[in-house]
């Protein structure tokens, strides 16, 4: 078999060896450009040569691959200077613009408070003393009636002022119509005769045992209704209970006094009120409260 050839091997060139070439290779010109000015007159390419043993001076490559090579840090120098400039009148015009923007935009409306919702109604209100439905007369709300109504109770009538015009009780000078009435924990023992209409509620006058108006006029109220109240007497005795509740039986007691006298009196009696016991009472104290609902105070710790 005939001899193949060999492929050469390349040769390797040690790093401080190719940097020490390749600063020759930038320096040869730089030399070459300077002995000439030197000698008076620059040497063509064609004729530099080397020389065996001195130093290489460059070719027509060598000396165009020098002058590329320097010519290339000058233009990075210069493509980096480039864009900063190329920035800088980039902003100066926008700057120059929002300036001229700013000066062109009108200043701000100054700022309106919102309209109250309703604020167009007219207030209706009405005076004190005028009608609301302006029916021309005006209507007093504090006005006070001349006979003061009593408040019905729960699941009754109104009571009515007019008097009861069917009574007729027998007033006999020896008469005597006796009743209890009961209201909470105080009992009267009534007796009705005839008389001018005077109350003697134990052993005392109605307006000596009975200081407030209101009870007086609870009391008298069911002989005003038969209009008997100046030709019968009242006699009472009272125990029990305290001063609004005694006030409350005697009315009571009064009360069945005249049906006694007049049993034809229930349905009108009755409906205004008169004999309804009221039932309502102070509610017991419990265990371990301190009244009816009241509890002691807690305490945590």
């Amino acid at each position: 078999m005939a001899d193949e050839p060999t492929p050469e091997e390349p040769t390797v060139v040690p790093i401080e060896d190719a940097a020490e070439i390749a600063s020759v290779v930038e320096d040869a010109p730089l030399e070459a450009f300077e002995e000439a000015s030197a000698a008076g007159s620059a040497p063509e390419p064609a004729e530099l040569s080397t020389e065996v043993g001195g130093p290489a001076v460059p070719t027509e490559d060598a000396a165009e691959i020098a002058g590329v090579v320097e010519d290339a840090a000058l233009e990075a120098f210069e493509e980096a200077q480039a864009p900063t400039e190329a920035s800088a009148e980039a902003v100066a015009p926008g700057e120059e613009e929002g300036a001229e923007d700013d000066e062109d935009e009108e200043e701000p409306a100054p700022r309106v408070k919102p309209a109250v919702p309703g604020a167009h109604l007219e207030v209706d209100i009405v005076p004190e003393g005028a009608d609301p439905l302006g029916r021309g007369e005006p209507v007093d709300p504090y006005a006070l009636e001349e006979e003061p109504q009593v408040e019905a109770q729960e699941g009754e009538e109104e009571p009515l002022a007019e008097p009861i015009s069917t009574a007729a009780i027998d007033l006999a000078a020896g008469a005597r119509y006796r009743a209890t009435g009961k209201r909470k924990t105080a009992i009267a023992r009534v007796t009705l005769r005839p008389g001018t209409g005077t109350y003697l509620v134990n052993g005392r006058t109605l307006e000596q045992h009975f200081t407030r108006d209101t009870l007086q006029r609870n009391i008298r109220q069911p002989l005003e209704t038969v209009g008997y109240q100046d030709r019968m007497d009242v006699v009472a005795r009272l125990h029990g209970g305290g001063i609004s509740a005694q006030a409350g039986a005697l009315r009571h007691g009064v009360s069945r006094a005249l049906l006694e006298a007049d049993p034809n009196l229930r349905g009108e009696l009755k409906r205004r009120g008169f004999l309804t016991r009221d039932s309502r009472a102070k509610e017991r104290k419990k265990a371990g409260l301190k009244k009816a609902r009241k509890r002691p105070q807690f305490s945590k710790r």
